[in-house]
């Protein structure tokens, strides 16, 4: 049986050729912890839950990576709102979450790795990036020089404005172009933070700083995948800016292609 996906980077319906027929390797983008699963949030866990049966029926290897993302403003918002301390916030709604999908009948992933133990991760794909002349550091923050990157905006399809008007941000002075992004940016002390070798300074020797959202996954994907994969999947609304902004960021970093797939599910 050959099986047939829709590729979102193509936008066809393609036969499925995995990299390694001796197994399959998937990345799924997983939930923000800040608040409860609402059932958009459901969709794609029931959704690459199903295509991840599908391919252990006709792979003899499944490796299914789905992560949890416990760094983020939304959660400092959350914390800040309530009063509750960012890990009572982030345990509560992980377990929550968990208990929610297991009573939708999901299966657990192979793999399901949080942010936060992958900051060291992080920062050495950052230097990496510094080194490639793939991005910037200003005023305590590194960001991804976006106009590097000449495939820019492939997966998308949005020409030069509607990048802009589509980063879900207001465009910082500091940065050299509308369109980059952020990949690290300082922390106070009340925020999440982590020593890193930018933005030091007499009031913040040690550059404490916390990842932007799109490095997480980039990270974490090749930790449990390798750099080239097969699928990469989430909801639709993760095209832009997140997972072209992952593309920028891993396939910048050397010459390998990243993910093979993109697939992608539409809203309820």
């Amino acid at each position: 049986m050959t099986l047939h996906i829709h590729d979102t980077l193509s936008r066809k319906k393609v036969a499925f050729e995995p990299r390694d027929e001796t197994n399959v390797r998937m990345y799924v983008c997983g939930p923000t912890v800040y608040d409860l699963a609402h059932i958009g949030n459901a969709r794609p866990v029931v959704v690459f839950d199903v295509l991840s049966r599908l391919l252990r029926r006709l792979h003899p290897k499944v490796t299914y990576v789905r992560n949890i993302t416990d760094v983020d403003d939304k959660i400092n918002a959350a914390a800040k709102e309530s009063g509750e301390t960012i890990q009572t916030i982030t345990e509560r709604t992980t377990k929550i979450f968990h208990q929610d999908m297991a009573a939708l009948g999901a299966l657990d992933p192979d793999h399901e790795p949080r942010a936060t133990q992958h900051i060291d991760g992080m920062i050495d794909l950052i230097k990496t990036l510094l080194a490639s002349g793939h991005a910037y550091e200003a005023e305590g923050h590194v960001l991804f020089d976006v106009p590097s990157m000449p495939d820019y905006g492939r997966l998308s399809r949005l020409n030069r404005d509607e990048l802009v008007a589509g980063a879900r941000v207001e465009v910082a002075p500091y940065k050299r172009d509308p369109a980059d992004f952020v990949l690290w940016k300082p922390s106070t002390d009340d925020l999440p933070g982590w020593d890193s070798p930018w933005g030091r300074s007499p009031e913040n020797p040690k550059g404490r700083g916390r990842p932007g959202w799109h490095l997480e996954c980039s990270v974490m994907s090749e930790k449990f995948l390798g750099p080239e994969f097969d699928i990469h999947g989430g909801g639709q609304d993760l095209i832009f800016p997140h997972h072209e902004n992952e593309i920028a960021q891993s396939t910048c970093r050397g010459d390998a292609g990243f993910a093979k797939y993109w697939m992608h599910n539409g809203y309820l």
